[in-house]
């Protein structure tokens, strides 16, 4: 006799398919600079480098605090704007096995720390130049935060960084009816 409450049979199979569509050809794409990401590039790249040009006017552009804000706008500076070079080309696309997202997810989180850093310090020296730097410090912080939230989002979702990936997951559930107890 079977047991009361225990199914006979219970199968399911699942069937996750994923297909990746890129183009590896190198063309240039300006319409990447609408998007949000793209956004987010431009005013990571115009604030850094507008923040360093206020810093390098300060006549205080010598001590700790002025450096610290110069070497960390000039990375951001120059690694965003290669980033960006990279997406406007699609050398991203076409090198999609490199792990791109976590790449500027990194980057961007850590430069939100760094950033935040460099422009309350630099509301600590009572002059135009740094008061100005320090603002478009605060505009870094605050654009690469919003690209470390969505680049932790996307690579959660397994998305890609430039094309696009399909998934599509398909559950299937047989069940046996339930044993007859009976005479």
């Amino acid at each position: 006799m079977a047991e009361v409450g225990f199914p006979g049979q219970h199968t399911t199979t699942t069937t996750v398919t994923s297909s990746t569509t890129v183009q590896t050809n190198l063309r240039f794409d300006p319409e990447y600079v609408k998007t949000i990401p793209g956004i987010l590039k431009v005013v990571q790249v115009g604030s850094s480098l507008l923040g360093f040009i206020c810093i390098m006017c300060s006549r205080f552009s010598y001590i700790g605090k002025a450096v610290y804000f110069s070497w960390i706008s000039m990375i951001a500076f120059w690694f965003t704007g290669i980033l960006l070079g990279f997406y406007l080309f699609h050398m991203v696309e076409k090198f999609y096995k490199i792990p791109w997202l976590k790449i500027e997810f990194v980057f961007c989180a850590l430069w939100t720390l760094l950033y935040l850093l460099a422009a309350i310090l630099a509301t600590t020296v009572h002059d135009n130049p740094h008061s100005a730097a320090a603002f478009f410090g605060f505009v870094a912080t605050a654009a690469y935060a919003v690209d470390a939230f969505l680049k932790w989002r996307a690579v959660r979702g397994g998305g890609l960084a430039q094309g696009s990936r399909v998934v599509s997951k398909q559950t299937t559930s047989v069940e046996s009816p339930p044993p007859r107890i009976g005479y």
